[in-house]
C-alpha cells in the first residue's frame, strides 16, 4: 500500500460505496471485485496531482509526459489514469464555463437505425456504419488461434495477447469514432432529434442479428446523442419502440401487414408511392416525435427544411402505441472529460 498513491485505495472504495448504493436500491446487480490485468485504471481527486502543459504529476511516480496539453482552460476536479492493450489514459475531468448556444441551421430531424445502413435520416440521407468487427474478424480469429497455441506464462503468449488486445482496441476506437462524428452533427445542426426508443438488449437475444448490431453500436449512439443535445440545447424525442415506422406509408398512412428484413424497398397499395424502408421510417419517426411535443415547438419544427412536404404535411398517422420520452435541454454547469494518449 506505500507504494502506490493513497487515491488508487481511497476512489476505489468510494466507487464499492457507490456500487452498493445502486444494488440496495435494485438498480444493478451485486457489485464484483475487478480483476488486475482487466480495465486496469485507478482515479486521483483533486489536490493530488497537477498538470502543467503536456505533463501530469502523479504521486509516487513524478512527472509523466502526455501526447498532448490540456484543451481546456479550468479546474482540474480528477484524473483516472487506465490502461487499453499496452497503451496508456489519462481522462481528465475539468470545470469549465457554460458554453455558449449557437442557433441550428436546420429544425428537425428523424434517424432511423439499421443493421445494412447504421442511420438512415428523414431528408434523404444514409450514413454506413464501418463495421470495424466485420471487417477484421478474419484477423480476430487468426490473432486467436496464435494465442491458443502458446505456453501459458510464456512471453510468446504475453506478445500474442497484447497483438491480439490492440487488435480489439482498434475496433471499438473505430466505431466511438464514427458514432461521435454521427451524433456531434447531429447535436450541433438540429433543433429536434427523433429517434426510436430501441430495445438493443432484446434484439441482441436473437443469433442472427447480435454480432453486427454489437458491431453498430445503438447504445452507445443513444448515450452519446442525449448527453450531447443536452450541451447543446437540442431536443431528443424518442418514440415508442413498437410504432410500425418502417410499415408505415410516409405520404398516406395506410400501414401493410407485414414486411420481412430482407425486403428493402416496397410500394403502397394506396397510394402507389415507393418507398425505401428506412428513409420511410425516419419521416415517420420524426412526424410522431414532433407530434409528440406539446410545446409550439413541434409546430415551428413542423415545416421541414427538406421542401418536399416532409413533416409539414397535416396528415394523421396517429401516435406511438406506448409513452414518448421527451429529452428537454437544460443549462447546467458543464464538467468536460478529455482524454489523452
Amino acid at each position: 500500500m506505500m507504494d502506490v498513491t493513497k487515491c488508487a485505495i481511497q476512489e476505489a472504495l468510494i466507487d464499492l460505496g457507490r456500487a452498493f448504493d445502486g444494488f440496495f436500491k435494485k438498480r444493478v446487480k451485486y457489485p464484483k471485485p475487478k480483476k488486475k490485468g482487466l480495465h486496469d485504471s485507478f482515479t486521483m481527486s483533486s489536490g493530488t496531482f497537477a498538470v502543467d502543459g503536456d505533463r501530469i504529476r502523479i504521486p509516487r511516480l513524478g512527472y509523466v509526459r502526455m501526447s498532448e496539453a490540456c484543451r481546456f482552460d479550468g479546474k482540474s476536479l480528477s484524473a483516472t489514469v487506465s490502461r487499453t492493450a499496452d497503451q496508456w489514459f489519462v481522462s481528465l475531468s475539468v470545470e469549465i464555463d457554460d458554453q455558449a448556444l449557437t442557433d441550428k441551421p436546420h429544425r428537425s430531424v428523424g434517424v432511423d437505425l439499421g443493421v445494412t445502413t447504421f442511420a438512415s435520416l428523414s431528408d434523404g440521407t444514409k450514413v454506413a456504419g464501418p463495421k470495424a468487427h466485420s471487417r477484421l474478424l478474419a484477423k480476430q480469429a487468426r490473432l486467436n488461434r496464435q494465442l491458443s497455441r502458446k505456453n501459458q506464462g510464456s512471453k510468446n503468449r504475453h506478445k500474442a495477447k497484447m497483438k491480439l488486445a490492440r487488435l480489439h482496441a482498434r475496433i471499438a476506437n473505430v466505431r466511438k469514432d464514427s458514432i461521435h462524428k454521427l451524433t456531434t452533427e447531429l447535436a450541433s445542426n438540429y433543433e429536434v432529434i427523433c429517434i426510436e426508443d430501441v430495445n438493443v438488449s432484446g434484439i441482441v437475444k436473437n443469433h442472427n442479428l447480435a454480432r453486427v448490431v454489437s458491431d453498430m453500436g445503438f447504445f452507445e449512439f443513444r448515450r452519446q446523442l442525449g448527453y450531447k443535445c443536452e450541451r447543446n440545447g437540442s431536443t431528443l424525442v424518442a418514440i415508442d419502440r413498437w410504432y410500425p415506422s418502417s410499415k408505415t406509408c410516409s405520404s398516406c398512412g395506410e400501414v401493410i401487414g407485414s414486411l420481412p428484413l430482407r425486403v428493402r424497398t416496397w410500394t403502397c397499395e394506396g397510394c402507389g408511392a415507393e418507398h425505401d424502408r428506412d428513409i420511410n421510417a425516419a419521416i415517420n419517426i420524426e412526424r410522431v416525435g414532433l407530434a409528440s411535443i406539446p410545446s409550439p415547438t413541434a409546430s415551428s419544427a413542423g415545416s421541414n427544411d427538406r421542401g418536399d412536404g416532409g413533416s409539414g404535411q397535416s396528415l394523421d398517422f396517429g401516435s406511438a402505441t406506448g409513452e414518448t420520452t421527451i429529452v428537454e435541454a437544460v443549462s447546467e454547469p458543464q464538467t468536460s472529460n478529455s482524454k489523452f494518449v
